[in-house]
């Protein structure tokens, strides 16, 4: 229990990091933590026990009485598509950055990005193959389609910046990575590897709209593109678990979904879908409108354009001085 209890303790400290990724340079630090608090209880807990819980209200493999037959393997409601859809309500009540549109905005550093990609590829590992909850066939599928996944994504994307944009980059590079793994991570221990590179190629194109094309449409302000690929490539991948889980992947959907399996399960998918779409996006209106009642959300603006890193942590040895 002890080791399970820790498990789980990483789905739910890492799923508000993804927030935080999209309100980058515009929150104040004290708002942040308190709206990541508060997310966490309104939102993660309610989704992840529904998905995972043993009396979960749409756990397909676990709860034979639940309400709606949803499957999700490594966490395509309770992560994904909950952290991306909030990240989608949190950015339009904040707004854009200031001089977003109108100012270049470049990654930092490209070099970070990449250590940081690599990084999330080996972690992810942990992720999904060990949702498997043990060392067996199950585990060993999801390790080959995470695997697959990832790889097809992170050759797609800098595929269709090279033929519309006319170069390929490492960030597009690192972004079809993490839209992979995304897509993947409901799907991981269900589905066979050539569905894998399937749901890693659809989800991946789709985040590619999302976080090139989408976000200039509607103007929203998404600093690291949660909702387009997170909350995107997540949702493309809930919907394909559902067309794509087959027994002969994992054993266990017999029992309570054996009718289910390649006749409708994407329905019970959807349905579980909304729901997790509803508390999200409620659960972070609630938790941000508590946050600036008590604690504001933006900084001033001469504050904003000076950084967040000194105002909140006094760790930049220059202040922005207006003339």
């Amino acid at each position: 229990h002890n080791v399970f209890a820790m498990f789980q303790l990483m789905f739910a400290i890492i799923t508000p990091a993804l927030l935080i990724g999209a309100a980058a340079e515009r929150i104040k630090f004290s708002s942040m933590m308190l709206i990541s608090v508060l997310w966490l209880f309104f939102v993660y807990i309610p989704i992840a026990h529904m998905a995972w819980g043993s009396t979960g209200f749409f756990n397909g493999v676990g709860n034979a009485n639940a309400g709606i037959k949803a499957l999700d393997f490594a966490g395509g409601f309770a992560v994904e598509m909950a952290s991306g859809w909030s990240a989608l309500a949190l950015i339009w009540i904040l707004g854009p950055r200031k001089g977003y549109g109108k100012d270049p905005m470049p990654p930092h550093s490209m070099v970070l990005a990449m250590a940081g990609a690599g990084l999330l590829w080996v972690g992810w590992y942990g992720f999904n193959v060990g949702s498997a909850m043990g060392a067996d066939g199950v585990a060993s599928n999801a390790f080959v389609a995470t695997t697959l996944a990832a790889a097809v994504s992170s050759v797609l994307w800098p595929s269709l910046e090279w033929m519309l944009h006319g170069k390929p980059t490492v960030l597009g590079f690192c972004s079809g990575i993490v839209a992979g793994l995304v897509a993947i991570t409901p799907a991981a221990g269900f589905v066979t590897p050539g569905a894998a590179v399937f749901i890693g190629f659809l989800g991946t194109g789709f985040s590619f709209f999302a976080a090139m094309r989408l976000k200039h449409i509607l103007k929203y302000d998404d600093a690291l593109d949660t909702f387009g690929v997170h909350g995107v490539a997540g949702t493309v991948g809930t919907l394909l678990t559902g067309l794509f889980a087959t027994v002969a992947i994992n054993p266990n959907l017999q029992a309570n979904l054996g009718g289910l399996i390649g006749n409708g399960l994407w329905m019970e998918q959807a349905k579980a879908m909304g729901i997790t779409v509803v508390v999200a996006l409620v659960g972070t209106l609630a938790a941000t409108a508590i946050t600036k009642l008590v604690l504001g959300l933006r900084p001033d603006s001469e504050d904003e354009v000076a950084g967040m890193d000194y105002l909140d942590h006094g760790e930049v040895g220059y202040r922005y001085e207006e003339n």
